[in-house]
């Protein structure tokens, strides 16, 4: 039995999702084990899982990438979800603010911030990368650092200052230290 999922992706990033030559497009498919066919028309890529070499988390994977890609992530920064741990985490600002199209514009403003200031800080201080493209705002990164991420764009959302933003991610940034440090300095359990 074949699996298949179908993504539908801007028109304008379908070229990005088929590459110079095809080449995005079988990196796709030799990646996650999968056929991918994209109609140029719609949009719409479909993914089916090659035979039984594949495996639905594959499958799923493949997904993430088309998806990550067709949200303006460049194809280098939407195979980074190949890692097992990374997650891709789309937030729909339409759901917020439905089809207001100057409240989504300021919202985009504030989260890439004066010469991209607040996207970079977002970004360095949480370990993800983050893509403002069309109607969505999209992270990829571990699942702990991207609920961080996600929490400080809501923030801004919300209309917090960005020097609120800032103090927020640091100190999950210093959380983030200590835990790790006291984790490689526990002692072994006898």
């Amino acid at each position: 039995m074949e699996s298949k999922l179908s993504v539908t992706i801007p028109q304008e990033r379908v070229g990005v999702l088929v590459g110079e030559k095809g080449e995005v497009k079988r990196r796709v498919e030799g990646a996650f084990k999968v056929t991918l066919n994209i109609d140029s028309e719609t949009g719409i890529a479909e993914i089916a899982q090659q035979s039984q070499e594949g495996d639905a988390f594959s499958l799923l994977k493949a997904r993430d990438v088309v998806t990550a890609i067709g949200r303006g992530f460049s194809p280098q920064r939407a195979f980074a979800i190949r890692d097992e741990d990374a997650i891709l985490d789309v937030i729909d600002l339409r759901e917020i603010f439905g089809r207001n199209d100057s409240d989504i514009a300021r919202v985009k403003g504030r989260v890439i911030g004066r010469e991209g200031k607040t996207r970079n800080m977002l970004e360095e201080l949480t370990k993800t990368n983050v893509s403002v493209y069309g109607y969505t705002i999209s992270i990829i990164g571990d699942y702990e650092s991207t609920s961080i991420a996600r929490e400080a764009i809501m923030m801004l959302i919300e209309g917090r200052q960005h020097a609120t933003i800032y103090k927020f991610l640091r100190r999950q940034r210093r959380k983030e230290k200590v835990r790790k440090i006291t984790e490689l300095w526990e002692p072994p359990k006898r």
